[in-house]
This record gives C-alpha cells, structure tokens and sequence, in this order.
C-alpha cells in the first residue's frame, strides 16, 4: 500500500483534533485553514478552543511533526485531503448549503494529483457528494471521492476519536480498505466499509434519532406542565420499564449536528419527514417556552426584567462551543421582540460575544435576582451555594430541590 500524507482542511471543532489523532497515527499530516490568524496561534503552540485532552494530543503531534499552514500550495505533495468544514443549512428552505465544502474542494481540485483521495468528513445530506461534488470533476484527473462523516461530541472528542465505531463511504473498496487502514491508525473502533449515499444518511439519521428521542421529552415537559404533574418523576418511573429509555427534558437543542441534520431531511424529503420536522420544530419552541416560564415566575416575586440573568451561553456543559446555543436563540428572540437582553454569564466564555454579558461570576449575581440556569457547567455545581437567596429556574435539573428553585 502507498505511503498517505494526509491534508487535513478546516481547523475547526473536528477537523483539528482529527488532525492531531492522525499525526499522533504516525502519518504524515498537514493542516490546513484559510484563517491565518487561527494557523498563526496553532504554530505558536496554542490550540484554538477548550477541549479536555486536546493540548496533551497537540504536543505530541508537534513531535511528531504535523505541520500547520493557510497557504494552499503546501498541501500539494499531499494524496489524501481530508475536507472538515461546517455544512450549515439554508433556514428559508431546510436545505444544506454546501458552500464550504464546495469551496474546499475546488481549492483542492487545483493542487492535488492524478489518483489523489478525497475523504470529506463534514455532515453532509444523502446525495449531496453526486449533486455537488461529482459534478466539478474532470477527465484531467482521477479523483476518488469518499465519505467518512466524523461522530464525535465537544467534551469528549478525543476519547470519541479513539473508540467510537466510524462508517467509511466508498465508490470501491479498494479506496475504501486504503482510508480504512488510515483511520485504523487511531480509531479502536468498528470501521464499516460502505457505499457514499448509506454513509451520508447514516449520519444524519444518527443526529435525528436523537433529536426525535429529545423532542418527545420536551413535549412531555409542556405536557406535564397543563397537568400539574413533575416529568422528572414520570420519566424516572417510565425508564424503570426495561425496553423505556427516555432522554432529559432541556431548553432546546444546540450544536452543529442534532439541531441542524435533521433540517436536512426535511428540506430534501418535505412530504415524507413529517415526524422529523415536527421534531425539530418542538425542539426550537423551548426557548422561546422559557421565556414564557420564566416571565411566569418573575411575576409571582415580583422580579423586574433587568434583574432576570442567563447563566450559560454555550450548547453543552463544559465547552466554549455556543454553535446554536439555546441560550443564543433566547436572546435572538428577545432581541426581534424588541427587548434588551437579559444579563448573562459563561465561566466557559473569556470574551464577550452578546450585550449585557458579565464576566465576572460575583459581579453577575449581584445584579441580578432571578437566574435561569440553561447549562449545567461544572462551575455552577462548585458555585451553587452562591445561588442562595436568589429565585432559580433550573432548566437544566442539576441543582438540589430547594425554595425558590423552579424546574420544569
């Protein structure tokens, strides 16, 4: 088998620790990313966003020679591209937008030679490689296209990168056992080899299974709300049923995969995905469902708006990824109502990234007299003492049952 070097391209969420896992993999691996300034702190030893693990994989990959770099002509000795871009989706229409993954690949179209392999990572709908991909090809060169969407959770990557079980789309399994042996590198999980299109729905078919499972918990919520009723006791007491596994209830759905792949099978399949679109649609209303609960318990203490506070801005407990965030989408809304928004804090968070943002946990609760807890970080659990005296709406269900704590 011929020696890989690997081009990996997008320094993101993915594709840098995927690079990392790949260097550490004893490859030769380049990464690759049109942002210089990101480039320019990757080579100044400073990874780009928290994530547990990742600065001890980075180290190691330095030793073990990965380079970094957003000048395209460096990838060229390279047979192997590894495109991990985001997808995002057209919100008018549900469909994907396949411009980041298009606009990687032509730039790689431009360098790469003769029997070069292009792996695109990024999520992507079923079909989306023959619509958009397969038709920039030419007869100048034989590239082989596959598809191996990445499964891996911010706060736990690098554990995922190694175990988690990967799906390897191919036009033939030769290409397919080559970019196998690359993944087997560093992935101790299952790798299936299959065709693209099954490998493109698995994905999002992963991603919505999800999002319905979370929707029907969210739907129990408002539910159990019109019949006096706690849900975290009726779903505790229905999970005791052996084939009954119900998820928590939350304050919607963030994150670039759950709350944006099942879009994508609406948009293609508007008359066939009913139930996923619904889903979706449940899952989106929670915010704006906070909002209602929250001015609901402000008004029995009495509580003005300007001292209502979020604490936390990110999508998921102890990470600096707000992609999504349901706490974004609040505010979104309060701001197309014509409200300022409400005073928020993010011990994840060093910089300020919405108005009325506090940095300062202390300087936080002082101005505020009602907190609406919308991720529990492990920060608040070492904090919550502080909580004390305030009233809380705890959406999350991580704090003790005490007065003035309100849950769903």
């Amino acid at each position: 088998m011929k020696e890989l070097n690997v081009a990996v391209i997008g320094m993101g969420y993915i594709g840098l620790p995927t690079s990392l896992a790949l260097a550490n993999g004893n490859n030769r691996v380049i990464g690759f990313d049109i942002d210089s300034s990101k480039i320019n702190s990757l080579n100044n030893g400073q990874v780009t966003f928290e994530e547990k693990g990742l600065p001890e994989l980075f180290e190691s990959a330095k030793n073990n020679g990965i380079i970094f770099t957003s000048n395209i002509t460096d990838i060229k000795k390279c047979n192997v591209f590894v495109i991990s871009v985001p997808t995002p989706y057209d919100k008018d229409n549900k469909r994907i937008d396949p411009i980041y993954v298009v606009s990687a690949f032509k730039s790689i179209y431009k360098v790469c030679d003769d029997n070069s392999i292009v792996v695109i990572e990024s999520t992507i709908s079923p079909g989306t490689i023959d619509r958009f991909i397969r038709p920039l090809l030419t007869k100048d060169k034989v590239i082989h296209l596959v598809h191996c969407p990445e499964r891996i959770i911010p706060g736990n990557m690098i554990y995922e990168l190694k175990h988690n079980s990967r799906t390897i789309g191919c036009d033939n399994t030769r290409i397919g056992d080559e970019i196998k042996a690359l993944y087997s590198s560093f992935c101790e999980g299952e790798i299936t080899i299959t065709s693209i299109k099954v490998a493109e729905m698995t994905k999002v078919v992963e991603n919505t299974f999800r999002d319905i499972n979370i929707a029907y918990a969210n739907e129990l919520v408002k539910i159990c709300e019109k019949a006096g009723i706690d849900v975290y006791e009726v779903i505790r007491i229905s999970n005791m049923h052996p084939r009954v596994n119900i998820l928590q209830p939350g304050p919607g759905v963030g994150g670039h995969c759950i709350s944006v792949d099942p879009w994508f099978l609406v948009g293609d399949f508007p008359m066939e995905a009913n139930l996923i679109k619904q889903a979706r649609l449940i899952n989106d209303s929670m915010p704006s469902y906070v909002l209602h609960r929250v001015s609901e318990i402000a008004k029995k203490h009495s509580i003005n708006r300007d001292r209502i506070g979020i604490y936390g801005l990110t999508y998921k407990e102890n990470v600096d990824d707000t992609r999504e965030s349901p706490s974004l989408q609040m505010i979104e809304h309060q701001e197309n109502t014509c409200s300022s928004p409400f005073l928020s804090f993010d011990p994840m968070l060093k910089k300020k990234i919405v108005p009325n943002q506090v940095l300062d946990f202390d300087s936080f609760l002082e101005q505020v007299d009602m907190v609406i807890v919308m991720q529990n970080h492990n920060h608040l659990l070492l904090e919550k003492n502080k909580l004390i005296g305030k009233v809380v709406f705890d959406t999350k269900n991580c704090l003790p049952s005490a007065e003035n704590v309100y849950k769903y």
